[in-house]
Parts: structure tokens; sequence; C-alpha cells
């Protein structure tokens, strides 16, 4: 059998057959909701409804395009771990260092800016239900506790178990909206041929709209889920790609329940909200108009549960791959391997619970102080240039010596991964160019 670095060695002796596969089943699922949740954010669905409330179903398609996409990129991390029992950042280590540099800059900018913006986005939906408790900030700081001493003292089965319960809540409160708005299902059939809107920019709103739900770090931290789910080898790769797809079909029930909604609600009655999630809040006080404070008050505890979901996956799943991160510095030669993550060590290590320290505690301070412009320009050309980056550098791995022959890219595989790769690069190099880069300097 192949070594990890996908060199064959001639022993002589009869070829490993290999793991045995598991059975494709239904009870085994479970990193694949992890991932949903964590990828799906109050601002993702904000920017769903604003499409739907711009241009009616017209995009329907460019939703379920950007789904399918996701599946072939979290697929392609899951099936870098089990096909050669290495973690995704041993892998991008192999390609040179600048990896190393890109990604331990970004983890560390991107993480100090995004606790920030998930501690407000979590309490949003808590003020909104109770407004004369505390103000946002202490709200903030409240769910970022919550989640630090949640993801210190729980390991991933419990984790996991959390995460299933507030998808089920994202679940029934999204569906619910959705039949609530009554949708034109004549005209949603219609949204899946592929149209453009007949406005400026319609191309670049469409790619974002495809690129942009569910599209983060999180999409690299499936493969580390995969792992700690206890999966680290070959015989499980009909389950993972099994709860891959289930994934990104909630992720899919989620959009287009918001497109519906953003339709039917927002279009028809040419009423626009802000970007950003409190556009949430502005959806919160039109169902109270239309609906009644009962249906404003369930769309709030979903999306308390769609923001909080976020903010403790990246708690998890992100602390987890910078646990790896720096184990494979500190070990330098040595392969940084799945067991390692299946057997809990990293959940449990220092720089684990460092990085939580760092997503909870120094953000707190942007709370009250605002974040800092040229940190926010930072971040926002660092998070832009992740998504190609983890597409280009998955083509490059999984057609290379590094991946077993037998689980090297296939045709669909390098079509898919090359397609995300080159939308996330426009996309990048659309938010570089707005950047105001005349006030940076």
């Amino acid at each position: 059998m192949a070594d990890t670095t996908g060199h064959p060695q001639d022993t002589g002796a009869p070829p490993d057959p290999g793991p045995r596969p598991r059975t494709s089943s239904w009870k085994y699922i479970g990193p694949g909701i992890v991932v949903a949740a964590t990828g799906v954010g109050a601002g993702d669905l904000v920017a769903t409804l604003i499409a739907g409330s711009n241009f009616g179903y017209t995009l329907l398609w460019a939703a379920v395009i950007g789904c399918l996409v996701k599946i072939s990129l979290a697929e392609a991390a899951g099936r870098w771990h089990l096909s050669t029992g290495r973690t995704l950042f041993d892998g991008w280590a192999s390609l040179g260092r600048w990896t190393t540099y890109f990604f331990g800059v970004y983890v560390v900018v991107w993480g100090f800016v995004y606790g920030a913006a998930a501690m407000s986005s979590s309490a949003l939906p808590l003020q909104a239900l109770f407004p004369d408790v505390m103000d946002l900030q202490w709200w903030g700081i409240a769910c970022a506790l919550v989640g630090l001493v949640f993801v210190w003292f729980n390991k991933y089965a419990v984790f996991e178990k959390v995460m299933t319960v507030l998808v089920g809540v994202m679940f029934v409160v999204t569906v619910y909206l959705a039949v609530r708005v009554t949708p034109h299902l004549g005209d949603a059939f219609a949204g899946l041929l592929p149209v453009l809107p007949d406005e400026k920019d319609s191309i670049l709103n469409t790619l974002g709209l495809i690129g942009g739900v569910g599209g983060t770090i999180t999409l690299a931290a499936y493969g580390y889920w995969v792992n700690a789910k206890g999966w680290t080898d070959t015989g499980w790769m009909k389950v993972m790609r099994l709860d891959n797809r289930v994934a990104y079909l909630t992720t899919g029930v989620f959009v287009i329940a918001m497109l519906f909604v953003g339709a039917e609600l927002l279009h028809s009655a040419n009423v626009a909200i802000a970007s950003g999630d409190k556009g949430l809040v502005q959806l919160s006080d039109i169902l109270e108009d239309k609906y009644g404070t009962a249906t404003t008050k369930f769309f709030l505890i979903g999306f308390f549960a769609t923001s909080f979901t976020s903010l403790i996956g990246v708690w998890h799943g992100v602390s987890l791959m910078f646990a790896d991160f720096v184990a494979r510095e500190r070990n330098k030669g040595a392969a940084a391997r799945g067991e390692a993550i299946a057997s809990g060590a990293r959940e449990r290590s220092w720089p684990f619970r460092a990085y939580l320290l760092w997503l909870t505690f120094p953000p707190m301070i942007l709370l009250f102080e605002g974040q800092p412009f040229r940190l926010v320009i930072i971040y926002g050309v660092l998070g832009a240039a992740f998504m190609p980056f983890l597409a280009l550098t998955l083509v490059w791995l999984l057609n290379s010596g590094r991946t077993p022959r037998e689980w090297r890219n296939g045709a669909l595989s390098n079509v898919m991964l090359v397609v995300a790769g080159l939308l996330f690069l426009v996309l990048c190099v659309k938010q570089v160019w707005d950047q105001p880069w005349s006030e940076f300097f």
C-alpha cells in the first residue's frame, strides 16, 4: 500500500486490502450537521434575503449551484484526511513554507475580528427578545463566555449533539417562515433556470450569492470534524460522502427558505432591509406587523440559533485547526495525523485553549471601541483570499503523489474545484479592489 506521501514501497508482501468500508448509514451523520450549522451564519441568511427581495426567485439557481460548489470543497477536504491519514494543514505544509505564513497571519487577524462579529451577531436577537435586560455589548460578552466554557469543557461528541439540536431549531424556523409566506411554487421552479437579473453588476452579484452562503474557513475545518468523529481511514469514505451531502442539503433548505421569504415578503412589497445581521432585526419588525408577536419571537429564537451555532462552531473548529498548526510547527518533519484529532488530544492541548481565549477576550475590546479601520481592511482581504487558497491547494494536493492514486481527483472533482477556485478568485479580486486603499495609507 502507498505510504502517506503517496510513494509506493514494494515489500514483496501481498497488497494490503485496506480498511473495510463501513456501510453508508444515516446513524453516522454528524460532522456534516456541524459544518452546515457553522457555515451558515446570520449574514449569509441576510444575503439570501436581500437577493430574494431584489430579484424575487430569479437567482434561486445560483443558490443551488452555491451548495453544489460547497459539497465539492468539503468532500475534497474530507477525502484528503481519510485517504492520507494526514490533516489538511499537514498537506498545506508540504506545498511550501508560504502556506504556513499565509495561514499563520490569517488565523490570527481573522480570529480577532471575527470574534467580535460573532459576539454581536449572537447578541442582536437576544437584545430584541429581552430589550430591557442589558446592552448589546454585554449580551455579546455573555455569548462569548458561554461559548468559551462550553467548548473548553466538552469534547466533540457533546459539541456535535448540541449543534444538532440547534440545527433542528434553525430548520424548523426557516421552513415555517417559508411556508408561512406562501411561496409561488411555479415562480420558484422557474427560478431554477440560469437567468441573470437585468441590472448593473448582476454577474458579480450572482457570483457573490453562489460563493457567499456557507463559504468560510469552516469548509476546511470539515476534515478535522470528520477525524474528531473517529473517522480516520478510507473505510469511512462512503459515510463521509453521505454526511457531506446531508450538510449541504441542509444548507440548501436554509438558503431556499430564506430566499422564499425575501421574494414573497420583501420583493412583492418593495421593502428593503440593511445588509449584515441588523437586516434580520428589521425582518423581525416586518414579521411582527404582518404575522404577530408569536411569529416574531419564534423567528428571533431561530436567528439566535443560527448565530450561536456559528460562534461555537468556529470556537471549536478553528481552534482545532490552530492546535494542529502549532503541533505541526513544533514537530517539523513529523506528519500531523488524523488519529491525534480522533483521540481528543488536540482538544485538550494548550494551543487549542489559547486560541479559544484569543477568539473570546481580545475581540471584546472591539465591541466597545469599534473595529480598527486598517485591521478591518486586512481582515477583508485575507478572508477573501482564503477560499481560493483552499480550493486551489486542494486541486494541487489531490492530483499529486501526496494522495494515494485510488483517491485522487476524478474529472468531475477537478472541474468543480477549479470552478470553485476561479469563482472565489474573482470574488477575492473584487473584494480587494473595493477596499478604500486611499484611506488606508
